[in-house]
């Protein structure tokens, strides 16, 4: 069987890479710009450090800012209104996940209109066309959707989060600088660099790994070990270090997948609001348990990869806990809650193992799962 691979066309990386935005539209002949970012990184002049850049350059833009931490298939469509109105011919995106992924549904649907159902691009939509031309600017060092193929959505009036798989929605351009990522808080730091975490080691034992992600995830791994605490820490190195360690995770887990890590926290984000990277570094050292019986050696390579020295003379049970032990050792030191106690409500864990159960990232899990054992994990939580 062909194993694809899948990566976004062109990438910028490191300090003050930013400045390259304004050349990028101009060689290309772009005339308006369609601003894609969310109320807290403009009210805090993040998303001026790119808005400055476009003025300076006499570029034309209109800014969309109605766009909440888990977007809901209403902004979506607030989204694409304000394109159509706008004038723009492209999109620059700056922000988390919650900005990038509004912005690739709302391109996706402005040139495959026929989507304008926001829940038909649930799964792999068949869309016919690539997205608007997309500049992506994280200001996180997290999600990566900067280059990957996957966003996700929230619908409230559903209850749940849908998860979206479309080789059309890269961004043809990843401006990966760590600078915009130095104003986030130790808290927002934490979490989304255990998502990161999360992304590297799920794909790295998911059911579709394979040699070419690998390299991407064990890298990735490798990267955040060093350069999380650094981060949270607000250190030039440690930012430097999660921005490219992001990034390369998401190579690696957008062409393979993840696993119930991410199923599971989804209706924690779409339920309670929970920060999806607190959500997954919650879930992950329990889950990484749960799924050790169909992982090999794989977590003899996390376990190394995390910084365990010695892991060569390890058992097999030797090594596996050590996985486990370092990623727990680093969501403390970051300060990431151990539970969800004061999260998870008891009356909804069956609702909660439904949505897990159907979410699209469940497939992926190396351990072959059901409703009633993702109960169990999320009960021996709280």
């Amino acid at each position: 069987m062909a194993q694809r691979i899948v990566l976004n066309t062109i990438s910028y990386h490191g300090k003050g890479a930013i400045a390259e935005i304004p050349g990028i539209i101009n060689q290309r002949g772009y005339k308006k710009v369609f601003v894609c970012s969310d109320p807290d990184l403009i009210k805090f002049g993040v998303t001026a450090k790119v808005t400055d850049l476009l003025d300076a350059a006499n570029i034309e833009y209109a800014v969309f800012s109605d766009i909440k931490p888990n977007p809901t298939i209403e902004n979506v469509l607030a989204g694409v209104e304000a394109y159509k109105a706008s004038g723009a011919d492209c999109i620059v995106t700056i922000g988390g996940g919650s900005s990038m992924d509004t912005a690739k549904a709302i391109g996706i649907i402005i040139n495959n209109p026929e989507f304008a159902d926001v829940r038909s691009l649930e799964g792999v939509a068949p869309t016919k066309n690539h997205a608007v031309f997309t500049i992506a600017v994280p200001t996180t060092a997290g999600t990566a959707a900067e280059v990957t193929i996957n966003y996700v959505i929230t619908d409230v009036e559903k209850k749940r989060k849908f998860v979206c798989v479309d080789t059309n929605d890269i961004p043809e351009i990843a401006v990966v600088d760590p600078d915009m990522t130095a104003t986030m808080p130790k808290g927002l730091t934490a979490a989304t660099g255990m998502d990161a975490l999360t992304h590297a080691i799920e794909g790295y034992i998911t059911k579709g790994a394979w040699e070419m992600t690998d390299m991407f995830h064990l890298k990735a791994i490798e990267l955040i070990a060093k350069s999380l605490r650094g981060a949270v820490e607000n250190t030039a190195e440690g930012r430097e270090g999660m921005a490219l360690a992001q990034y390369i995770a998401g190579q690696g887990f957008s062409n393979v997948g993840l696993g119930i890590v991410h199923s599971m926290a989804h209706g924690l984000g779409a339920l309670y609001d929970t920060p999806h990277g607190v959500a997954n570094a919650i879930l992950l050292p329990s889950i990484m348990e749960y799924n050790a019986p169909e992982t090999g050696e794989k977590y003899r390579d996390i376990a190394k990869a995390m910084g365990v020295e010695g892991t060569e003379a390890m058992s097999q049970e030797e090594y596996r806990k050590a996985a486990v032990e370092a990623v727990k050792k680093l969501s403390s030191d970051v300060g990431i809650p151990a539970d969800l106690k004061g999260i998870l409500k008891e009356e909804d864990i069956d609702f909660l193992s439904e949505s897990a159960f159907a979410d699209a990232c469940r497939p992926g899990n190396p351990r072959d799962t059901s409703v009633e054992e993702i109960k169990e994990l999320y009960k021996a939580l709280i």
